[in-house]
């Protein structure tokens, strides 16, 4: 699941600004400064892990719309209570691999495909 908290924290940062700015034109400058949204959680074997990797994708009405591009699937804990699992990718492909081939970034086809663990 896509991070959800990000956006509250940063319309409550910026609300502390003291700059007059509604809640929709915060959640705009939001989601138009930001492209990916990298999930940290404190799972319950005490450590922190990479849950969801997810894109901005822009606004719907008042709503910061994103995408999830991968997630972390837990398939169970090891004999000293660490937790298992792997990425996988959703199966879509962020709108941002373009701007990244035009740096001269590449990034395998392969790595988008729905259900399928990263190496």
């Amino acid at each position: 699941m896509p991070p959800k908290k990000f956006k509250f924290r940063l319309e409550q940062m910026l609300g502390m600004t003291g700059m007059p700015m509604t809640v929709q034109s915060i959640r705009s400058q939001i989601s138009s400064a930001i492209d990916i949204i990298v999930q940290l959680t404190r799972l319950s074997d005490g450590k922190r892990k990479v849950t969801s990797v997810a894109e901005v994708t822009g606004m719907e009405g008042d709503v910061i719309q994103m995408q999830e591009i991968f997630r972390f699937v837990r398939t169970g804990m090891d004999a000293d209570g660490g937790i298992l699992g792997y990425f996988e990718a959703t199966g879509i492909r962020p709108r941002f691999l373009e701007d990244l081939r035009a740096m001269g970034i590449e990034f395998p086809g392969r790595y988008f495909e729905p259900g399928r663990p990263q190496e």
